[in-house]
């Protein structure tokens, strides 16, 4: 009985539903995310009368066939890119990025990582990092006399001394854009990298080539809607237990079956 079997199919797919939500409402409030969506698709179907084939009673040809279909199967999880609100911290390496556009770091293979977790730390040699100490690229150091540290839209990033009145220029952020954000790979730690999906970062200028400005103490909140993830919950919830039922009552007449005399 294929029943069964579809039926199981549609649970595997609501039960991954179930875990990309779970994931999206963990991540409530973590920095910069962006929602994820499961996407399905239908699975292959037998043609037991093909459409347009010729009736052998009368010679008409049939308008449609019978295509019995075989269950659903995960198509994609799809990143909703959609720009977090800003929440104010004060905080000197706190950088939120307003539009589009990710930073890009080192990470200790010597790869380039991008990320749009803007809470940017110091080490103890002044060397600006991000929370899990990769190095945000191009390196950027402050010395240890610096009063404190000024970051314009730009990425420009400026220090302030005791023994001057003006800023000293100590580097500039720089942002990377891509073709298809959606094709880039997650690797955790708010880290992505890139693919042939995704296509080759193209790295510029702040405010330029249609990427976005930082905007200094500041971050980036999740994206993730609690109501619109409560509501998809519910869904795939009561998704499941209607298939469910199809295998109970597939069972069911299973069982009569076997009881025939």
């Amino acid at each position: 009985m294929r029943a069964l079997k579809i039926a199981a199919t549609g649970m595997s797919a609501q039960q991954m539903r179930v875990e990309t939500i779970s994931n999206n409402l963990a991540n409530m409030s973590t920095t910069g995310y962006n929602a994820r969506r499961a996407e399905f698709a239908d699975l292959h179907y037998q043609q037991m009368t093909r459409a347009g084939t010729i009736n052998a009673a009368d010679g008409t040809v049939l308008p449609t066939g019978v295509q019995l279909g075989l269950g659903v199967r995960p198509a994609a999880i799809s990143v909703h890119l959609q720009q977090g609100s800003l929440s104010a911290t004060g905080g000197d390496l706190d950088l939120a990025i307003e539009g589009e556009g990710y930073l890009e770091v080192t990470l200790p293979s010597g790869g380039a990582a991008y990320t749009r977790d803007g809470a940017l730390k110091r080490t103890g040699d002044g060397l600006i990092v991000t929370s899990d100490g990769f190095a945000v690229a191009p390196e950027i150091t402050v010395p240890s006399d610096a009063l404190s540290i000024s970051v314009n839209g730009a990425g420009e990033v400026y220090a302030y001394f005791t023994d001057s009145s003006e800023a000293q220029l100590l580097g500039q952020f720089n942002l990377a854009g891509f073709t298809n954000a959606k094709g880039l790979e997650a690797m955790g730690s708010n880290l992505f990298t890139e693919t042939e999906a995704s296509g080759p970062a193209l790295v510029s200028t702040p405010g330029q080539d249609g990427l976005g400005t930082l905007r200094q103490g500041y971050l980036e909140d999740s994206s993730v809607d609690a109501v619109r993830e409560i509501t998809e919950l519910i869904e795939a919830q009561r998704g499941y237990e209607m298939n469910a039922k199809v295998i109970s009552a597939a069972d069911q007449m299973m069982g009569a079956t076997t009881q025939v005399r």
